[in-house]
Parts: C-alpha cells; sequence; structure tokens
C-alpha cells in the first residue's frame, strides 16, 4: 500500500478492510513511511510500514 492510498483510506467514511500479516487492522495515523495502528482483535497497537499494509481483492 503506498501513503495516497492510507490517505484516501482515512478520508472515506466508508468501512475498507485493511490487513497487515493477514490480520484486521484500523489505521490510527500516518508519517512518513510509518503507520500507526490498531488491531480489530485485540487492544494492541504497533508501528508498522506502509508498504506491509494492504487490502484483500
Amino acid at each position: 500500500m503506498d501513503k495516497a492510498r492510507i490517505n484516501s483510506i482515512l478520508s472515506n467514511d466508508e468501512k475498507i478492510d485493511v490487513f497487515y500479516q493477514d490480520r484486521s487492522v484500523w489505521i490510527q495515523g500516518v508519517s512518513n513511511h510509518i503507520a500507526k495502528v490498531g488491531f480489530i482483535d485485540t487492544f494492541e497497537e504497533e508501528d508498522v510500514l506502509i508498504d506491509d499494509l494492504y487490502e484483500k481483492k
């Protein structure tokens, strides 16, 4: 995923499924090449590389 797509997702009102290592996440914010994500299935938060986020088709 790239920064432009993440910004599009963050500004969109509809739910868009985003994944990191096969786990569903919600994007809390983005800075340079790092995104702060929260995992849907737990209360964990993690800083991850934007390139490691993806959408399932």
